[in-house]
């Protein structure tokens, strides 16, 4: 899973049409809904800490786990300007190991769907469930099978901007859920020179049937699918669904 490696130095300037604070708002109205407004939380897959930073300022206490040194570098770099007490953990998600155990955990931005292998995510949910409080929440986002093949798969994203531009590529295989992404991004360095890296990213569409299957097979109470950060239920044509799940027993 090491992606993001180049691409961690822009990654927040092109990511910046994600709602964050409204999506912060939905987590913490969702774990108000169940009880939980304080106490520790685990930012699974946290990147640079855009959401693992604003959670914080909403009165918890923040873990950020990532596989990636070059996103939590700039992680900690903000956590330091805003003088929060996030702790930030370099770890793969899919093996990840905590103190104790945490009130809730997050994980958001499809990093569910950078687990590849079902018998990886079944692992990943298994460690949610052993780190969880009793009673825990988890909440999380994955991009559904629908999006990568019917709605950007075979498909061609390109921004260009003045100090970076990107070109992305994406081809779905129907048969194995996979989605690959080839990343070309163009950074200024000075003047009119631009650097050019390149990156490829592999994701899996999951069926929200199968993601509450795996939620079983993990000790996780499924509790419900929400389209998107929305309140309205997760669709057959969703593209992001959101899951929320309770520890209920190691």
């Amino acid at each position: 899973m090491k992606t993001y490696e180049n691409f961690a130095r822009v990654y927040d300037e092109l990511m910046d049409n994600v709602p964050y604070e409204a999506w912060a708002e939905f987590l913490q109205e969702r774990l108000r809904e169940y009880g939980i407004t304080d106490g520790l939380m685990l930012d699974l897959a946290c990147g640079t800490g855009r959401m693992t930073t604003l959670m914080a300022g909403r009165g918890f206490d923040l873990i950020g786990v990532d596989s990636s040194m070059d996103m939590l570098q700039i992680a900690r770099e903000r956590g330091s300007e805003k003088a929060d007490s996030c702790l930030y953990l370099l770890q793969d998600m899919r093996e990840f190991e905590l103190y104790g155990t945490v009130r809730s955990v997050i994980s958001v931005c499809d990093s569910i769907n950078y687990v590849t292998e079902e018998e990886d995510l079944l692992h990943v949910f298994s460690l949610v469930n052993n780190y969880l409080d009793p009673g825990g929440i988890f909440l999380f986002d994955f991009n559904t099978e629908h999006k990568y093949r019917d709605v950007v798969g075979e498909s061609v994203i390109a921004e260009d901007r003045d100090d970076v531009s990107f070109i992305w590529y994406n081809e779905y295989d129907e048969e194995e859920h996979l989605n690959y992404i080839d990343l070309s991004v163009f950074v200024q360095e000075k003047d009119d020179l631009f650097r050019k890296f390149q990156e490829q990213h592999v994701q899996k569409g999951y069926t929200l049937e199968r993601i509450c299957q795996l939620l079983k097979g993990a000790g996780l109470l499924f509790l419900k699918a929400y389209d998107g950060y929305t309140m309205e239920p997760a669709r057959e044509d969703s593209e992001r669904i959101v899951v929320a799940a309770r520890e209920q027993g190691k």
